[in-house]
């Protein structure tokens, strides 16, 4: 993953109500969730539930498939782990990791 494509998954997940969905989302499991039964569970407004998956599936964090009338969204789970990846790959690199023990006892 590249440092742009990070960033703008991070600022997708910077609004409240988007990561409210996707963790709803990811909650979901593999089978996702159809569109209305998000919105039954977060209680949010059908525009601005699709607002907000718009700029989550722009971010290719979330994926939509219509099944006859109802589109199912998921979690795009490789995504997610690319973006968790990114973000813990280079841990400690330039300096030795402490545990917890040891930052508390300093």
């Amino acid at each position: 993953m590249n440092l742009e494509q990070a960033a703008k998954q991070l600022e997708a997940l910077g609004n409240a109500t988007r990561l409210q969905v996707y963790r709803t989302l990811v909650r979901a499991g593999k089978a996702g969730l159809p569109v209305g039964g998000l919105q039954e569970k977060l209680g949010i407004p059908a525009s601005t539930l699709s607002h907000h998956l718009q700029r989550l599936i722009a971010t290719g964090l979330v994926t939509q498939e219509r099944q006859a009338t109802t589109l199912i969204c998921r979690a795009n789970y490789p995504a997610m782990e690319s973006l968790v990846g990114f973000l813990v790959d280079e841990c400690c690199v330039d300096a030795a990791c402490t545990t917890n023990e040891e930052e508390a006892a300093a």
